[in-house]
């Protein structure tokens, strides 16, 4: 049996390690700070496959976060289970600490989406972080897929996720993130931004990691060559899988967004354990329209069926 330690915690909560970035403007905040009440939010699921279905056989949650249960809503995959994360209070705010834990057992198909884009809002002192967890093992073909990040002026936020995939199962990941509330002229505005993207499988074997760190107020800003080169939205999808050849899985990244209004580059990820995509665009629906046509060209490659509806308001 599973052994599950204290979710409530500090260690199991608390990033193990921050950028310096953040590291230095940690505070205890006047407001309610870490480990009060509704400022930890916990999911702590896992998935099995029973008969011809993907089933929830453990489940945890701790309110900011939670789930509805699992929905079968892909015709062409009817037992691949959809999971829809939501957070009650609408967004994240200082000095949250979320953690989400995901398993997928042997041969289960299961994707993850949240209800809507993630809000982060303004934050004077402190930060707020949230770890995710994803496993999957042999024969899985998971998909996490979050709508985009929206910082909001003075935000202060850091993600870790540590993807552990089976060589015999597929995850595909995206993250998109946005230069704030453009429309209410706060574009770079937040405080700073960073993620830490880690492959591994396992047996704790390294794949890949992907870093980033945005801080608009320090080397230069964001906005220049490098960074988001004058655009307002940057996504990334990478795929994780041995079902086709690395590069096979880079040219149909590549191919599907050949004629969409973005910025974008394809390349296999180290030992070609898969391959991912960066994508820059100006204007939101186009970007969101870049990473459904590079999320389908896979699904398509991987599985032989498109990608489905996600059926949000």
């Amino acid at each position: 049996m599973r052994a599950v330690r204290d979710r409530l915690a500090p260690e199991y909560y608390e990033p193990s390690r921050l950028p310096p970035e953040l590291s230095a403007i940690s505070a205890v905040p006047e407001t309610l700070g870490p480990g009060s009440p509704a400022k930890v939010g916990i999911l702590d699921l896992g998935f099995a496959r029973r008969g011809e279905r993907t089933e929830l056989v453990e489940r945890y949650q701790k309110t900011p976060l939670e789930i509805m249960r699992p929905l079968y809503v892909d015709p062409a995959l009817p037992g691949m289970a959809f999971t829809y994360v939501m957070a009650t209070g609408g967004g994240i705010a200082q000095a949250d600490r979320y953690r989400q834990d995901l398993r997928c057992g042997p041969r289960t198909q299961a994707l993850f989406t949240t209800q809507a884009a993630t809000k982060v809002y303004r934050m004077e002192q402190d930060y707020a972080t949230q770890l995710v967890r994803l496993s999957a093992a042999e024969g899985a073909y998971v998909e996490y897929l979050p709508d985009p990040l929206i910082p909001f002026a003075g935000a202060r936020f850091h993600q870790n996720v540590v993807l552990t995939v089976d060589p015999d199962a597929t995850v595909v990941y995206g993250e998109t993130v946005t230069a704030g509330r453009i429309a209410r002229g706060e574009r770079h505005a937040y405080t700073v931004l960073g993620s830490d993207l880690e492959i591994s499988r396992p047996d704790g074997t390294l794949l890949a990691v992907d870093t980033l760190r945005l801080a608009p107020g320090r080397c230069g800003g964001v906005e220049g060559p490098g960074v988001f080169g004058g655009h307002d939205h940057v996504a990334s999808l990478f795929v994780v899988s041995g079902r086709r050849p690395a590069a096979e899985i880079a040219d149909a990244l590549h191919a599907s967004l050949e004629g969409c209004e973005v910025l974008h580059g394809a390349s296999v990820l180290p030992d070609d354990c898969g391959a991912w995509v960066r994508i820059l665009g100006h204007e939101e629906p186009r970007v969101t329209e870049a990473v459904r046509a590079a999320w389908d060209a896979v699904r398509r490659l991987l599985t032989g069926h498109p990608a489905p509806d996600l059926r949000k308001p």
